[in-house]
Parts: structure tokens; C-alpha cells; sequence
């Protein structure tokens, strides 16, 4: 197989929407530190919802970014928490693919806070093909050929493959 054409795990991110600025954000903030090993950043709105009272400009959850080793890393020991079962549903037409775990104290290690509290949160994962800096680059930016993106099928099949997951129909 041509080189160029394997895929990796260009990131992965975690997520967790608190809607509300203050002592829950804080909390999740420390949950999502304490289960990647990162500092988490806070995500502000962009919009006005009036019926739930947010406003722009608003900090309503927290996000981590892992890239590399951490990212494969983080993603094996996530699907361990799911059992290596992922449904077809939660891989989009780019093949990417998002999950949701339901509780950080799934993860080793992780021991129930009162003061904390249960958070669950969101991965999301972005599968790319080696030569696809064509579209990211600052100079003579580019899309990347059809044939050269990735696409449903072929990300259910690199998850088979490299982390051995089950796709459930």
C-alpha cells in the first residue's frame, strides 16, 4: 500500500458541556485535567439562546485537544471503558468518528469525588491520510482530492484494524 495513503489519528477531543459559568465549569475543568493530563480550556458561546439565558460571550463548557502519542493513548484506554463496541451511527461521512462515556470514574485510576460530582463527556476523533497537509498549509491552500479524503467505510475499517474495535450496526 502506497504510504501516503494510511491513516492516522491526527486528534482527538474531549468535551464537556456544563451550561453555566462558575462552580460546576471549575469542577468539570478539574475532572477533564485529572483524566487527560492536560490543562482544559473553557468554551464560550456564540450565539443567544434566550430561553436558557445565554448570552454571547459566555463560558458554557471545557475542551481538551490531545494530538500524538497522548491521543492514541487516551483513545485505547476510552474504548476500553466501552468495551471496544462503537455503533456505526457515531462515524460521520469524513469518517470520524464521536462517542460519549458517561461518568469520568469509568477510567482507571479514577476514584468518586462528592465534592466533584458525576460528569460525563464527549470524544470526538479525526482520522486523516499522511499527505493531508494540502488543505491546512498557509500557502497555495488547496482541498484535498476526493480520492485522497477519507471516507465512512474506510474509518470503520482502520477502528476494526488498528484498535480493534466492533462496529455495531
Amino acid at each position: 500500500m502506497n504510504p501516503m495513503r494510511e491513516l492516522h489519528v491526527e486528534k482527538v477531543s474531549i468535551n464537556i458541556g456544563v451550561g453555566e459559568a462558575g462552580e460546576r465549569l471549575a469542577k468539570a475543568q478539574k475532572v477533564l485535567d485529572m483524566v487527560t493530563g492536560q490543562k482544559s480550556v473553557q468554551t464560550i458561546s456564540k450565539n443567544v439562546n434566550r430561553d436558557l439565558g445565554i448570552r454571547v460571550g459566555m463560558p458554557l463548557g471545557c475542551k481538551v485537544t490531545l494530538r500524538g502519542d497522548a491521543a492514541e493513548v487516551f483513545l485505547k484506554k476510552a474504548l476500553s471503558i466501552r468495551e471496544q463496541r462503537v455503533h456505526t451511527y457515531s462515524f460521520d461521512k469524513e469518517g470520524n468518528m464521536s462517542f460519549g462515556i458517561s461518568d469520568y470514574t469509568d477510567f482507571e485510576g479514577m476514584k468518586y469525588d462528592p465534592e466533584i460530582g458525576i460528569f460525563g463527556m464527549d470524544v470526538s476523533v479525526v482520522l486523516r491520510r499522511v499527505g493531508n497537509r494540502i488543505t491546512q498549509r498557509a500557502l497555495l491552500k488547496r482541498r484535498a482530492p476526493t480520492s485522497h479524503r477519507v471516507n465512512r467505510d474506510e474509518g470503520i475499517q482502520f477502528m476494526k484494524d488498528k484498535y480493534e474495535v466492533e462496529v455495531i450496526e
